[in-house]
């Protein structure tokens, strides 16, 4: 089945995270699903992204020429970062248990590039050449070891994705206000509703 992807998709604030979010319904066995199950969504993937996450890649396009192929390292860099992140979100800290799995996923993801990263204000690298995405994946994976960043990681109570907090005061509760925001209202309401009309028909 064909992925929308929609500006929800991409509410962490991070392509890291963004990929991560992928998988949806993490820790429901029941209902959990990746949205990377056909490798050509990583390909749809990386064409929305360029366009959604252009601050942050500096205007680099990616390019995911051969999805199928490089499924294996972005998958691998997706649950890496995931497990390291969501644990620091849970616990307060990074474990470093996780480090070497998450380093060696980026190593595997920058490995073979013929690219160039780090330009000052440009850690994507020059904005008239593509990259790839898997690179820019590993990059932007990396970015969130910063100590700003991690401060500032949250976990959605309503679909549980990992987002980046920017709000003044970090008091940001969901990923999206819109989507996660608005359902958790309405799932307080109803359940107030029927709490009054169970008391009232006591």
């Amino acid at each position: 089945m064909t992925v929308a992807w929609t500006p929800h998709r991409f509410t962490g604030g991070l392509l890291a995270l963004d990929t991560a979010n992928t998988v949806v319904l993490r820790g429901d066995p029941q209902r959990m699903f990746d949205r990377f199950a056909d490798p050509a969504e990583i390909g749809r993937f990386a064409e929305a992204a360029s366009g959604y996450r252009a601050a942050e890649l500096g205007g680099r396009e990616l390019v995911a020429s051969s999805p199928a192929a490089i499924a294996p390292v972005v998958l691998s860099i997706r649950e890496a970062t995931d497990r390291l992140f969501r644990g620091a979100v849970s616990n307060g800290a990074l474990a470093t248990a996780d480090l070497p799995e998450f380093l060696r996923a980026c190593a595997d993801g920058l490995a073979g590039g013929a690219t160039e990263i780090g330009i000052t204000e440009r850690p994507f690298g020059d904005p008239a050449t593509p990259i790839a995405f898997e690179a820019a994946l590993a990059v932007s994976a990396l970015s969130l070891l910063r100590d700003d960043t991690v401060a500032r990681l949250r976990i959605c109570p309503n679909c549980t994705w990992l987002f980046v907090d920017r709000s003044r005061n970090s008091s940001r509760l969901w990923c999206d206000m819109a989507v996660c925001g608005n359902r958790q209202k309405a799932s307080r309401h109803y359940r107030r509703r029927k709490a009054t009309n169970e008391v009232r028909n006591a």
